[in-house]
């Protein structure tokens, strides 16, 4: 996805906060805090100015990043206010970076009747259909590239499939030949 695809995520709540929130910093930082430290006190004022701009981009980037997770959360059908609890109340942006380690993959479109179902479901849960191919002895889901199941190692239907296109001869390589019988 594209950086403004992305963007489009967050909510315009969460946007809005974040631009509150680095100006009430910045002016906060520039006017109040700054200038009355020892240890800045002596900067030239552009710098004070610069250290304020850029210091009070950091809990602005945090807003953000917590509304990016509500949104994505949300959008990815999972939890979405424990995960932005998460984000807000684990220190050390520890809530965030579990977040992006343990998030669910992004849902699908059931192609039978379009509804949004998580990528782990088999069959869509409003119409039924097969989203992904099953085994045919234990009906747990298999990936289309096996030959075997991994739970009971039974062959495939796809494996199938191809044992018998590859060993039934081309109908086309058949015409105007005539059977030959032995025996």
């Amino acid at each position: 996805m594209s950086l403004q695809n992305e963007m489009r995520v967050i909510p315009p709540v969460a946007k809005a906060l974040a631009v509150l929130t680095y100006l009430g910093v910045a002016i906060g930082l520039i006017a109040i805090l700054i200038p009355q430290s020892h240890n800045t006190s002596m900067m030239p004022k552009g710098g004070q100015i610069a250290l304020g701009i850029f210091a009070a981009a950091v809990p602005a980037i945090y807003v953000l990043l917590v509304g990016y997770i509500y949104g994505d959360a949300r959008q990815r059908r999972m939890r979405y206010i424990v995960w932005t609890l998460l984000a807000i109340f684990v220190p050390n942006a520890i809530g965030i970076i579990l977040y992006f380690i343990l998030r669910d993959p992004m849902p699908v479109f059931c192609p039978h009747c379009g509804a949004s179902v998580k990528a782990a479901f088999t069959f869509c849960p409003q119409c039924a259909a097969a989203l992904r191919p099953t085994c045919l002895q234990c009906k747990r889901p298999v990936e289309h590239t096996w030959s075997h199941c991994p739970n009971c190692g039974a062959v495939t239907s796809t494996a199938t499939q191809a044992t018998a296109s590859a060993a039934a001869p081309d109908p086309r390589a058949l015409e105007g030949k005539k059977p030959s019988f032995s025996g």
